[in-house]
């Protein structure tokens, strides 16, 4: 398993990504200005969210078929669990749950009518 690693203030090493494929992928420095990279980063060292980097995670977490808390690029795995919050969805009668950064965000990524979003702690 190949990661990056980022070192923490308290000198918690956090992983920026970690490679999910059995096959040969390019570094993951190249990745580096990526979207998910930049804000795992940020994230890392401390920083805040704003409106738009919470939209854009809450899309792209829920538009993924891979997995529930992250977000796949080129064979790495960018995970975002601990700044994501699990949701129950009533939309056109039927419950489904997602994560996202909060319920706005979770809100803007859907289009149509949505009856209830329940936070599960």
């Amino acid at each position: 398993m190949v990661t990056h690693l980022l070192k923490h203030t308290d000198m918690e090493i956090l992983p920026i990504a970690v490679k999910f494929v059995s096959w040969d992928v390019s570094p993951l420095d190249t990745l580096k200005n990526s979207r998910a990279y930049m804000l795992r980063e940020k994230l890392n060292g401390n920083g805040k969210m704003d409106r738009t980097e919470k939209n854009w995670l809450a899309e792209n977490i829920k538009n993924n078929s891979y997995f529930r808390t992250a977000i796949p690029l080129m064979g790495y795995r960018f995970d975002f669990a601990d700044v994501l919050r699990k949701y129950l969805v009533n939309q056109y009668g039927q419950w489904s749950e997602y994560y996202a950064p909060d319920k706005t965000s979770l809100r803007n990524a859907f289009y149509g009518t949505i009856n209830k979003i329940i936070e599960i702690k």
